[in-house]
């Protein structure tokens, strides 16, 4: 299998992210990810991996965070199980994405009975596109979504309103800097270069901040429950042909196989996979909301150039 090589070396994207992600790690020390750590004052439900990061961030250590989509699910063909309902009458305040991503939570709710306080974190997103869940793809959602974790957590525990407006503070500072170090490394990359093929159509957000052109998606869809026809695959064969697109980017951890059909048919190769829809388990380069903004730029920035530039000094140096 054909893959965009990517150039060796330190990353200066990532070493700004290495360094955010070790001050994450300490502020959220301690922070059980199944609500049951012993520690916190309050349990708060979150329905997928992005949102649990980032209720986890601004938590800290007084926030335990029931999860209930497991790293590398899908959250659009996620099927509710009964511990669920059971994590949702348990909490005060339930944290969901939004914008259709995740409406089997509705029936868990009714499940559960209860009184949570509900929050749908795409109502707070600044830049909104319409039919598109991906919010968080444009990181001053997620900054705004922050905003709303600190002000639920404190209505669900006002003795901890200071420590979550504290933790919100020092955690949007950290996206604000990946989201312009990632700024800073697109803007070296020709526009003419910057076409995006991904497997659905997950990154609007992303290209709508970081001045990225969608040529297409394999699945042309917002969810991934949709099936591209055969005359939609060759379409978008003959459109990579002609943009001169050198990579198509599968993403985790869906089967990369449709991605290297079409990748063979129209001259391109497979890229590294990009974290889509859901984060990826501990070590694997998308743990959490920073990593994997970062692994999907940098991921991008080597498939946009055949692997000819990076993000690294060296690379600023040279050119």
């Amino acid at each position: 299998m054909r893959r965009a090589r990517r150039t060796p070396g330190p990353i200066a994207i990532v070493a700004v992210a290495v360094a955010i992600v070790a001050v994450v790690a300490a502020t959220v020390a301690g922070c059980g990810a199944d609500g049951e750590d012993s520690t916190a004052e309050v349990t708060a439900v979150a329905t997928t991996t992005q949102v649990a990061d980032l209720v986890r961030n601004v938590g800290g250590e007084r926030v335990a965070v029931a999860q209930l989509l497991e790293p590398g699910s899908d959250p659009h063909e996620y099927e509710p199980r009964p511990s669920d309902a059971s994590a949702v009458a348990d909490a005060p305040v339930v944290f969901r994405s939004g914008g259709g991503l995740d409406d089997w939570l509705d029936g868990v709710i009714e499940n559960a009975g209860g009184d949570a306080d509900v929050v749908t974190l795409i109502d707070s997103a600044t830049a909104v596109r319409e039919d598109d869940p991906h919010w968080w793809q444009d990181p001053r959602n997620a900054v705004a979504a922050v905003e709303a974790i600190a002000g639920a957590l404190a209505e669900a525990d006002p003795t901890g309103v200071d420590a979550y407006r504290r933790n919100a503070r020092a955690y949007a500072s950290m996206i604000e800097r990946v989201d312009h170090a990632i700024a800073s490394c697109m803007k070296r990359v020709p526009a003419a270069q910057r076409k995006l093929v991904t497997t659905h159509d997950s990154y609007g957000y992303f290209a709508d901040r970081y001045g990225v052109e969608i040529l297409g998606a394999l699945i042309p869809s917002a969810s991934t429950e949709a099936q591209p026809s055969a005359g939609e695959t060759a379409a978008l064969v003959e459109r990579i042909e002609a943009e001169g697109v050198r990579a198509i980017f599968p993403e985790s951890p869906l089967d990369p196989d449709l991605e290297q059909v079409v990748a063979d048919e129209a001259g391109a190769v497979v890229g590294d996979p990009l974290w889509a829809d859901s984060l990826g388990p501990e070590g694997s380069g998308g743990a959490t909301y920073l990593e994997a903004l970062v692994s999907d730029a940098e991921a991008m920035v080597a498939g946009f150039t055949g692997g000819e530039r990076s993000c690294r000094p060296e690379a600023r140096a040279e050119r």
